[in-house]
C-alpha cells in the first residue's frame, strides 16, 4: 500500500451508502411524479404536434422530456394556465430534479477533496497528543487507560496496518492512520513529530524494535512506551529509544505465579492496574506544603518517589524535595 492509499481517517457521523442513493432515487421520482400529475390534469392546455390531441400517456411523456431538459417540443402548452403551471411549477420541479441527481455525482467527486481538507485541518490543530501503534488488546486496553486518566479521544491517533482493526478504532471515535509503523511516512500522517507520547503495542518484538527507532526518528521528544513479549528483548527496545519497556509475558507469568500463593496479593495489583475502580495507581508532584516531610506523612499513600530520574521506595527517602515525582494510591 503506497502512502497515498494510507490516509488519515477521522471519525464522522456514518451514513448508509445505499439508502442516500435511494432517498435521492425517491426525491427524483416524486418531482416526476408530481409534475406527471400536473401536465396530466392540465393536459387540455397542451397541443401534440401529431395528432392535436394529448393524452396520459403524452403528458407522462411530455413530463419526462421536459424534467429531463430533452425538450423534443412535439407536445407544448399552448393556453395562458398551462404556460403559468410550467414557469410556476414545472421549471422549479427541473431544477430540483437535476440538483437531486447531479448532486449524487457532485458529492462523489467532492468527497476526497473534502476529506484532504478535513485532514489538513485536523494535524495542523492536533498537538500533544498520544499516538498508538497497534489496536489488538494490548493497545485497547492501553487506550482504555488513557481514557480512565482523562485523556479525550481526539488526542489519541490509531496506527495499525490492519484494515479490520483500523474500521473499529475509527468506529469507537478515534482518529486512524493505516499503514506500516515502521515507516516514517505513516508516522507522520500520524503527526509524530508534535505527540507527547508514542505507545508500540506490536505483536512481534522485532516490529517494536522497528517501530521503536521509526518513532524516536520522528519523535525525538516523545515519550515512547514499549510492550515487549519476552524479557531478553526489552534491553533492545530501550537502545532502540524506548523511554520505558513493559515486558507482558513476565509480567502476567509473575501475577500468575503471586495470584497463585497469595490470591488476596494478586487480586489488589490487578485492582491497582485497572484505572477507574477500585484502588488507584497514580503519578503526580510534590505540593508546595509536603516538602520537607516524610513519605509516610503525606495523606496519599506513598508507594515510589521518583528523584532525578530514579525510583526509589517510600522507605529510602528521608524527606520530600520539590522537583519529586511521587507514585501514591489517592486518599479517597
Amino acid at each position: 500500500m503506497s502512502d497515498f492509499q494510507s490516509p488519515v481517517h477521522i471519525p464522522r457521523a456514518r451514513r448508509s451508502a445505499p439508502r442516500a442513493i435511494l432517498v435521492r432515487l425517491a426525491a427524483a421520482g416524486a418531482c416526476l411524479v408530481l409534475a406527471c400529475l400536473l401536465v396530466i390534469v392540465d393536459r387540455g392546455g397542451y397541443r401534440d404536434t401529431a395528432d392535436g390531441s394529448v393524452s396520459v400517456l403524452d403528458a407522462v411523456y411530455y413530463a419526462t422530456v421536459t424534467l429531463s431538459t430533452t425538450g423534443y417540443g412535439d407536445v407544448v402548452p399552448v393556453d395562458t394556465v398551462s404556460r403559468l403551471v410550467n414557469i410556476v411549477l414545472i421549471t422549479p420541479l427541473r431544477v430540483i430534479f437535476l440538483v437531486v441527481l447531479v448532486g449524487t455525482t457532485v458529492e462523489v467527486l467532492t468527497r476526497r477533496t473534502r476529506e484532504v481538507w478535513r485532514e489538513t485541518r485536523w494535524s495542523n490543530a492536533l498537538r500533544e497528543h498520544t499516538i498508538v501503534v497497534g489496536y489488538g488488546t494490548k493497545g485497547r486496553s492501553a487506550i482504555a487507560t488513557l481514557r480512565a486518566n482523562g485523556v479525550p479521544a481526539e488526542r489519541i491517533v490509531v496506527v495499525d496496518r490492519r484494515h479490520e482493526l483500523v474500521q473499529e478504532a475509527n468506529s469507537d471515535g478515534y482518529v486512524t492512520v493505516q499503514g506500516d509503523a515502521t515507516r516514517s511516512a505513516i508516522l507522520t500522517r500520524a503527526v509524530a513529530g508534535h505527540a507527547s507520547r508514542v505507545i508500540v503495542a506490536a505483536d512481534r518484538d522485532d516490529t517494536a524494535v522497528l517501530i521503536t527507532l521509526t518513532a524516536r526518528q520522528c519523535a525525538p521528544d516523545a515519550v515512547i512506551v514499549a510492550a515487549a513479549r519476552e524479557a531478553e528483548n526489552a534491553p533492545l527496545l530501550r537502545q532502540s529509544g524506548a523511554s520505558v519497556v513493559i515486558t507482558s509475558s513476565d509480567a502476567s507469568g509473575r501475577l500468575l505465579g503471586l495470584s497463585t500463593v497469595a490470591p488476596a496479593v494478586g487480586d489488589v495489583i490487578e485492582d491497582l492496574l485497572t484505572q477507574g475502580t477500585g484502588l488507584d495507581l497514580i503519578e503526580r508532584g510534590v505540593d508546595p506544603g509536603e516538602v520537607g516531610a516524610r513519605p509516610r506523612e503525606v495523606r496519599d499513600l506513598v508507594v515510589a518517589v521518583v528523584r532525578d530520574g530514579r525510583r526509589l521506595r517510600f522507605d529510602e527517602v528521608a524527606a520530600l524535595a520539590a522537583g519529586d515525582t511521587l507514585v501514591t494510591v489517592p486518599a479517597k
